[in-house]
């Protein structure tokens, strides 16, 4: 078997995604122009990202033994990721219904059922040390042990902080890389400052990314900051953008880009999947990333 690159631990869920004119308003009744199902989750689509840069993925998370489960597990394997540490179980696959408007902005419902987190003990190590664990706090008790793993094996360790909760607030402080959304900034710091954010959270954490949407993201790396402006491109869905900038910047971590090349790259990645409908059909490939930066 091939060793893995990064491997990708928290939520997998299955996607119906609908095109719609608007979002409904209350007791409205709207129709889709468009329907797209496939599989979805921070670090599952983190994990495909890897795969489709060129690297070698692993994903560890829930995926329940009903059809949603079945079908995900499939897409994975086809996309050539390590499904070793993958725990299968009667609990359902959770469901998330996206409404994409023609501006690219989204809503979601998430259906968990009685899914609840993997016990710590559930977390099933690879066989070979991994050169990046990427967390997305869904799956807190997986990742304690497998924190302790990745730091026994030396690996570098990401969190994708989307949001501020259990799972987030546990991890934070606690790996080597913080990449951080303004939606996670803002909860943290209890105020509308990304730049402050950024501040107080790199006083705690040795390098800490946040990003701004279509304003790119700005950093600081021990005693370097800086920022940096988004790729331009027509947004045709925001769905998982920030999955694949997590995957792309744990894959330039593990390929050992220099920092602002890791950066751009993982920057490029995410831009390149607005212009797609869908998270796991926008996933560029690294030769669509490359053509990206080279233009």
């Amino acid at each position: 078997m091939v060793p893995i690159d990064v491997l990708c631990i928290g939520h997998a869920s299955f996607d119906l995604i609908f095109t719609v004119p608007h979002h409904p308003a209350a007791d409205e009744k709207i129709f889709a122009d468009r329907l797209l199902a496939c599989g979805g989750g921070p670090a599952a689509n983190a994990a495909v990202t890897v795969a489709r840069l060129g690297l070698k993925a692993g994903f560890a998370g829930h995926l329940g033994t009903d059809l949603y489960g079945d079908r995900h597990l499939e897409e994975l394997i086809e996309a050539g990721v390590d499904t070793r540490s993958v725990v299968r179980g009667p609990s359902p696959t959770p469901l998330s219904a996206i409404l994409v408007k023609p501006d690219g902005k989204r809503a979601l419902v998430n259906y968990k059922g009685d899914t609840q987190p993997l016990p710590s003990e559930d977390f099933i190590a690879p066989a070979a040390p991994v050169r990046t664990v990427l967390f997305d706090g869904h799956e807190p008790g997986l990742s304690e042990t497998a924190l302790a793993w990745a730091q026994a094996q030396r690996s570098d360790t990401v969190l994708d902080a989307g949001s501020l909760h259990a799972g987030t607030e546990r991890l934070m402080f606690r790996v080597g890389h913080l990449i951080a959304s303004e939606k996670f900034a803002l909860q943290w710091l209890g105020k509308d400052d990304p730049e402050q954010a950024l501040a107080a959270l790199a006083e705690r954490s040795p390098c800490v990314v946040i990003t701004l949407g279509e304003r790119g993201l700005i950093w600081r790396r021990g005693a370097e900051s800086g920022r940096l402006p988004a790729f331009p491109v027509e947004a045709v869905d925001t769905t998982g953008a920030g999955d694949v900038f997590h995957g792309a910047y744990s894959a330039g971590l593990a390929a050992g880009l220099a920092w602002p090349e890791q950066l751009r790259y993982a920057s490029a990645a995410g831009a390149l999947c607005c212009a797609k409908l869908g998270a796991r059909p926008g996933i560029p490939s690294r030769t669509e990333v490359e053509r990206l930066l080279a233009g």
